[in-house]
């Protein structure tokens, strides 16, 4: 029987090094925010939570004692060491391991990160609640991913074609849906902000491998939508498209 875990694993495995040349991976506002969090709290111990390609160990570990890297695909994991040896960043540590079951005592961490990692999570909720776990009581967490929409309209277009072009896909959530799921495990939302990410459709499925066939259902259903989709996600000739972003900070 294949889990979500599983086909996950299958997407991934083999594109550490896409990920870690990923241009969109690489820059975003979000890293001069976590800076400044950083700055001005003092923290020690960070768990970068679905490391991917590394950007926010390769960020983060100048500011704090240790940075364990985590992700559920052994290939992200041991790329990531690699490249800190490179960089000389020798405060990083990796684990491989579910969102959802996180192997580490209570109170482990006083700044978690999690960037555009949730969406693959089997069970976004209970992972929430591992995070406020591990997290010591004067500590934080910031969450970057891609934002769903509550338009319907809206939303159903773009979880339909990531899931097309990445069927490990499970959810954007839209704000309403985030701060509920904060909430009920237990966090105080200290901000919420909205961001917007331009991505170059040919980059965009080739980070992924997307099959031809697969490429070519995205472009027609982009042919197909409504102006307000057109708008929201400033559709252009090539494919090319803008996604909403959520970044939020949390504490216990």
């Amino acid at each position: 029987m294949k889990s979500v875990h599983d086909l996950t694993y299958a997407q991934y495995h083999d594109k550490a090094q896409n990920y870690l040349n990923s241009q969109v991976h690489a820059k975003g506002d979000e890293f001069a925010k976590m800076t400044d969090v950083l700055t001005a709290h003092k923290y020690h111990h960070a768990l970068d939570l679905g490391t991917g390609g590394g950007h926010v160990s390769y960020h983060i570990a100048p500011y704090v004692d240790k940075v364990v890297c985590y992700d559920v695909v052994d290939d992200m994991v041991a790329l990531v060491l690699s490249e800190c040896q490179s960089r000389q960043l020798n405060n990083v540590a990796g684990v491989v391991g579910k969102a959802e079951h996180l192997p580490f005592d209570d109170n482990t961490f006083d700044f978690i990160i999690s960037r555009y990692s949730a969406h693959h999570w089997q069970d976004v909720q209970q992972a929430l609640y591992e995070m406020r776990r591990v997290l010591t009581q004067d500590g934080k967490v910031i969450i970057v991913d891609i934002l769903g929409h509550a338009n319907p309209v809206i939303n159903n277009f773009l979880q339909t074609i990531e899931t097309i072009r990445d069927p490990s896909h499970v959810r954007n959530y839209h704000l309403s849906e985030w701060a509920f799921m904060s909430q009920t495990a237990g966090f105080s939302i200290d901000t919420v902000q909205k961001q917007r990410l331009p991505l170059d459709f040919d980059s965009w499925t080739a980070r992924m491998n997307t099959p031809k066939s697969s490429v070519q259902t995205i472009r027609h259903l982009q042919s197909l939508a409504p102006d307000v989709v057109r708008r929201h996600y400033e559709l252009s000739a090539d494919g090319s498209f803008c996604s909403d972003v959520i970044y939020m900070a949390l504490s216990k």
